[in-house]
């Protein structure tokens, strides 16, 4: 991991938040820095209807904050489509958020995507998940922290998880 702040060209490199602004965010990133999440999850549709390629192994982008700060470098190491009935174990470990079973990420990432903020995003007030739904699954690794730079740069992107 490289920790210069300085890191070339990151103001111009795709930004990248995982969760809503606020403590789930908060959570999220610290499980980055802390090395214990390098996969998250994102919606096949959610990736059509804001009209985004899927994520390519190789790429970087900036990780913001609750408060759009840039505060690490990451890339994709791996990129899996699958319906939500095989998302693995090792995958639902490594996304950090101290889920011990499938079960219980399912879950949890349920009451986001039913949520009225998914829904209204996707414009479908009856959307709902089920096993056959494609996951957009990352691996990622940190490249850069980022905390010593002084941006003011906002972004906005992909809703993450």
């Amino acid at each position: 991991m490289t920790t210069d702040a300085t890191a070339p060209n990151f103001a111009s490199m795709p930004r990248a938040e995982f969760g809503s602004p606020g403590p789930l965010r908060d959570q999220l990133v610290a499980s980055i820095l802390n090395g214990c999440k390098t996969s998250t999850t994102g919606l096949l549709v959610d990736y059509e209807h804001e009209g985004e390629s899927l994520p390519e192994v190789g790429s970087r982008s900036v990780v913001i904050d609750s408060e759009d700060r840039p505060i690490v470098v990451i890339e994709i190491t791996g990129v899996r489509v699958v319906p939500l009935a095989q998302v693995d174990l090792a995958h639902v470990v490594d996304e950090g958020e101290g889920d011990t079973s499938v079960a219980e990420w399912r879950a949890g990432h349920e009451r986001l995507w039913h949520s009225k903020e998914m829904r209204d995003g996707l414009e479908d007030p009856e959307f709902a998940v089920d096993d056959t739904t494609l996951a957009v699954l990352e691996r990622f690794r940190l490249i850069t922290d980022l905390r010593l730079a002084d941006s003011s740069l906002t972004y906005r992107s992909p809703r993450r998880q």
